[in-house]
């Protein structure tokens, strides 16, 4: 299991630069709802990117309901109308980057709806994701290395076992900012990693008690370091 990212820090102008091309291709040929898009190569070709990068924009516009793709079909502009698209691609180009803090609120409040769903909805296949996620994550503390990624693994496989694919992108969305600034703003020490263990352990068994209150409250005592660093209580 790995972390998948739809955003990544370092081409985000590159992708902003696409948004934007990708506006003025739509405005200038009248592309209108339902039409399609041409395909990831000739897009790449036409604004002089690699296909990665159109995947990654396709994606992200796909994400807020710009784009609609369909396997063996290619991309499409969805039903919302063209100034509404315009609009929307606009206000895209202006998001700012969220600063760390913010994350990690954003994800103390996804989290604890991501858990009670996946205490109602996990199935067996679920649960062996968490658990190899949480068996990673401890080895790696007692061998005293830095487990953050092996961390938010385990929280990934709850927001997947949820089954809310909204719910499920946004954790993706947020979890690379977080990886990259966790250390920075030194949120929490070392020692508690080792805490973090049976933490992760009595979330992991209200989850497959699929007791939603319990896996709730295990998650917020899960956060009360997170909870000091964003409310300052």
């Amino acid at each position: 299991m790995r972390v998948d990212i739809l955003t990544k820090s370092e081409n985000r102008e590159v992708q902003k630069q696409i948004i934007s091309k990708l506006r003025d291709l739509i405005n200038y040929k009248n592309l209108e709802p339902g039409d399609k898009l041409p395909s990831e190569r000739m897009l790449s070709e036409k604004f002089g990117v690699s296909r990665s990068n159109v995947r990654e924009v396709i994606q992200k516009l796909e994400f807020f309901g710009i784009l609609k793709s369909r396997p063996q079909s290619g991309t499409f502009i969805a039903d919302i109308g063209q100034i509404a698209i315009s609009g929307m691609m606009a206000d895209i180009l202006r998001l700012e980057d969220p600063d760390f803090k913010s994350l990690v609120e954003t994800r103390i409040l996804l989290e604890l709806k991501t858990v009670r769903l996946a205490a109602l909805r996990r199935t067996d296949e679920d649960l062996a994701k968490m658990r190899e996620a949480l068996d990673a994550y401890k080895k790696k503390v007692l061998n005293g290395q830095d487990a953050v990624q092996e961390d938010l693994l385990f929280h990934l496989a709850i927001a997947q076992a949820s089954k809310n694919s909204t719910m499920n992108t946004f954790m993706l969305i947020i979890t690379p900012g977080i990886i990259t600034n966790f250390e920075k703003y030194h949120v929490c020490d070392a020692n508690l990693s080792f805490q973090g263990i049976q933490e992760h352990e009595d979330i992991y068994e209200a989850i497959k008690e699929q007791d939603p209150k319990k896996a709730k409250e295990k998650m917020k005592t899960h956060f009360k370091i997170l909870y000091q660093y964003c409310y300052n209580v």
